[in-house]
C-alpha cells in the first residue's frame, strides 16, 4: 500500500463526536463514506508510518498490518454486542495496535493507540496475561536479575515523562511467593502496561506531526513492552 500520512482531516474528529451522539445503523450507513475517507483510510497510512518507525527504533520484529477486516492493526468499528448489555453497534473510538510476537495480536506485548471523541490515549505492554504467560511473568519478576530489569524499565519509563503503570491486580501476593517479596506489588499484576498519564488533545490528529508525537511517546514507554517481549517470546 503506497500511502503517505499527512494528518487526519478535521472531519475525523467530528465524525467520532457525531457517532457518539448517533450510535445507530441508520446514521452510520448514511455517513459511512465519511468514515472511510476521513477515518479509515488515513488510519491505514498512520498505522504504516508508525509501524515503520517502531521497526527502525524499537525492534525490527514489531508487526503492523493495514488490513481493515479486524485481523490487522486497525480494529473494526463494529462492536460485538452478543454478550454485552450495551447494544450500541459501533465503537465510538478508533483503536490501533502494533504488536511483537507470534500468534494472536492481542496476546502479545504491544503498542496501542486510541482516538476518542475527545482525545488520544497511548499504551505499551500487555492488558492481560493468559495462564502460561502469567506463570512466565511471575517467574521473571521473582528472578533477581530479570525482576531488577523490570524495575529499571519502569523507572526509565516514568522518568521519561507523564506515564503511569497500569494493569489489573490480585488483592494478595500469589501463592508460592513470600508476602514480603521485594517485588511483591509487581507479582500481583494480571497484565502490565504503561499509559499516558493524561490523554492528548484530539485536534493533534490533524497534524502531519502526529506520527512523530506518537512515536516519541511509544518509544518512551517501550522499555516495559520490550521487557515483556523478552519474557513472553
Amino acid at each position: 500500500m503506497d500511502m503517505v500520512f499527512e494528518g487526519f482531516p478535521p472531519e475525523a474528529g467530528q465524525f467520532l463526536r457525531n457517532l457518539r451522539d448517533n450510535n445507530n445503523k441508520e446514521w452510520f450507513q448514511a455517513n459511512k463514506q465519511t468514515y472511510i475517507d476521513a477515518v479509515r483510510t488515513p488510519a491505514q497510512a498512520f498505522v504504516m508510518a508508525v509501524g515503520e518507525r517502531l521497526q527502525d527504533i524499537v525492534s525490527p520484529d514489531v508487526i503492523y498490518d493495514t488490513r481493515t477486516n479486524g485481523s490487522g492493526s486497525l480494529m473494526r468499528i463494529n462492536r460485538d454486542v452478543r454478550f454485552s448489555n450495551d447494544k450500541s453497534p459501533y465503537k465510538e473510538n478508533i483503536p490501533m495496535i502494533w504488536w511483537e510476537g507470534v500468534g494472536k495480536k492481542m496476546q502479545n506485548p504491544a503498542f496501542g493507540l486510541q482516538i476518542t471523541p475527545t482525545g488520544v490515549g497511548m499504551m505499551a505492554g500487555m492488558f492481560g496475561f493468559d495462564k502460561d504467560q502469567l506463570a512466565r511473568y511471575r517467574d521473571a519478576v521473582d528472578d533477581k536479575k530479570k525482576g531488577q530489569a523490570l524495575e529499571d524499565a519502569i523507572a526509565k519509563v516514568q522518568s521519561a515523562g507523564d506515564y503511569v503503570l497500569f494493569g489489573d491486580t490480585y488483592a494478595k501476593v500469589p501463592h508460592g511467593f513470600d508476602a514480603d517479596h521485594p517485588r511483591a506489588e509487581l507479582l500481583k499484576y494480571k497484565g502490565l502496561y504503561a499509559h499516558l498519564g493524561q490523554d492528548l488533545p484530539q485536534d493533534i490528529i490533524t497534524s502531519a506531526d502526529f506520527v512523530d508525537i506518537t512515536v516519541e511517546h511509544l518509544v518512551n514507554m517501550a522499555p516495559i513492552q520490550q521487557w515483556l517481549v523478552g519474557v513472553m517470546n
